[in-house]
């Protein structure tokens, strides 16, 4: 079964179980088995250490990991801190008087996610915490909150020059410049920008179509803003203990977001020497994101307690507060990582590598669909996007030279669809994350977001089939803009239909 279709299977029962039966633990971990059966030939023993020594001991002591997970703690942690300290309650009465409409809350969330273009985590946590109170204030689904994080995080990261997913994207690229190469690539990544451009669009149009429609119009007409009843993320946010003010969520949020871009450049050696650039390019983002989000959380302490908006005693019991906060994300990026060492032990990436590589050199003029095809089915199968990258990146560098333009547009394509698939997938960092910030439940935000996601890769497809052939940005840009516009148009002429036929006083 190694490096043959099998090595896909267990991450595609996992991704079936999650859907269908709306329940992801169970889901995840049944992936696993299959991996873990196909790995060991069925063997009950063999199966068992796979999974065990191979699998949950080997992610969670892997160092990236650990990182990630002291990340959430902390980002919970000072969650519970900005709420018990009356800052989210402030900046919330704040923004019921600045932030009037539906439409003013989803743009002031796409605004900032696209500020924060550090890291797709800190994007997701951080966002999801400043604005889930004006989002809820006005009646905004967190399903559709998931989705806003979730669409401004990845695919903004990818076409940020400063990002650690800049960073990563450098790092799979031998023998070029790579920082050069994925700022050349930005213009062709269709799927990051049109992602943005579709948000903006059904915000204004106020068009919402599949299940997200249903949780939208639970969200207005009656308050319900999860449908299918509580989420499994807790925060005491009705616990307010201090009479904090919006400086007591502004501030804090300033310092860790200080803190993280430091701690990031200062693991790239920026203090040592190396230009900001290089830094970012070098940095190791796990390791730099729990630096910054530490210190951030020892001045938050110092900044309340100083202040006295909040006792010491009740800044220490946010700690435990806020991992307690953070347990179903950490339960589900385990089980995913768990997952992904089964893919990988099973020969995923080889099975892919050969597959394109044979037919590669047949079918050039296609190739940046063909490949942004590839990397959403392997992103989305793997949940990894970064994973994607090391993937694909080299073998189109042994298809292409670094001067031919086929080149930039296939690499391109490879960033694109591992963005894509890492959007769709519920085994993503990125999607665990966005529902961990929008406090949604998992299998509804990954439910209601894949038919956006799936609509914007349809045009991107179309737009990279262009591309191959015109090899012009510009161009094929504007063919797979007018596109998009046709299809936001078809939707809100839909949408006012169905709005007309709908009984008065009925749903709509």
């Amino acid at each position: 079964m190694y490096a043959t279709f099998w090595a896909l299977v267990p991450p595609i029962v996992a991704i079936a179980l999650a859907l269908i039966t709306k329940e992801v633990y169970s889901s995840l971990f049944v992936g696993i088995l299959v991996g873990g059966l196909f790995y060991a030939g069925f063997s009950f023993e063999g199966t068992l250490t796979h999974i065990i020594n191979d699998g949950f001991i080997s992610v969670l002591s892997d160092s990236w990991n650990m990182g990630i997970l002291i990340f959430l703690v902390i980002l919970g942690a000072m969650v519970c801190l900005m709420n018990n300290a009356g800052g989210s309650a402030a900046f919330g009465r704040w923004a019921q008087t600045h932030i009037k409409s539906r439409v003013g809350a989803q743009l002031a969330t796409v605004l900032l996610g696209v500020v924060i273009f550090i890291d797709d985590y800190f994007n997701c946590l951080t966002v999801g915490s400043v604005m889930r109170p004006v989002t809820d204030n006005h009646k905004v689904s967190r399903a559709k909150l998931a989705y806003l994080i979730d669409a401004t995080a990845a695919p903004v990261c990818i076409i940020a020059p400063i990002s650690s997913w800049a960073a990563a994207v450098t790092g799979f690229v031998d023998g070029a410049d790579g920082l050069g190469l994925f700022i050349s690539a930005i213009p062709y990544n269709y799927y990051a920008l049109f992602t943005l451009i579709f948000m903006v669009g059904i915000i204004l149009l106020k068009v919402d179509f599949g299940s997200m429609a249903l949780h939208e119009r639970n969200a207005q007409e009656k308050g319900d803003l999860l449908t299918t009843g509580p989420s499994g993320y807790v925060l005491a946010e009705d616990d307010v203990k201090g009479k904090g003010s919006v400086i007591d969520l502004i501030l804090p949020i300033i310092i860790l977001i200080v803190s993280c871009v430091l701690g990031m450049i200062y693991t790239g050696g920026f203090f040592s020497g190396a230009s900001f650039v290089e830094a970012f390019a070098n940095s190791d983002a796990s390791v730099g994101l729990v630096i910054g989000s530490s210190i951030a959380l020892l001045l938050t302490i110092a900044f309340y307690v100083s202040r006295k908006v909040l006792s010491f005693h009740s800044c220490m019991g946010c700690l435990p507060e806020g991992f307690k906060a953070m347990v179903p994300a950490i339960l589900i990026l385990s089980f995913a990582w768990t997952l992904k060492a089964m893919t990988d032990s099973l020969g995923a990436a080889e099975y892919v590598a050969a597959v394109v590589e044979t037919y590669a050199q047949g079918f050039q003029a296609f190739l940046p669909a063909i490949i942004f095809v590839i990397g959403c089915l392997l992103a989305f199968a793997t949940g990894t996007s970064w994973g994607t990258f090391g993937i694909l990146i080299p073998i189109v560098q042994n298809v292409f030279s670094m001067d031919n333009p086929m080149a930039i547009v296939c690499i391109s394509a490879c960033m694109a669809g591992a963005v894509c698939g890492d959007h769709c997938s519920p085994i993503s960092d990125t999607t665990i994350m966005a529902s961990a910030g929008a406090q949604c439940e998992h299998v509804n935000h990954v439910s209601t977001q894949m038919p956006y996601a799936i609509l914007v890769a349809c045009i991107s497809f179309v737009t990279y089939i262009v591309a191959g052939f015109v090899k012009n940005v510009v161009v094929s840009f504007l063919v797979g803009l007018v596109l998009l516009a046709l299809v936001l148009a078809v939707l809100k002429v839909l949408s006012s239909r169905k709005q007309e036929s709908a009984p008065v006083g009925g749903d709509k």
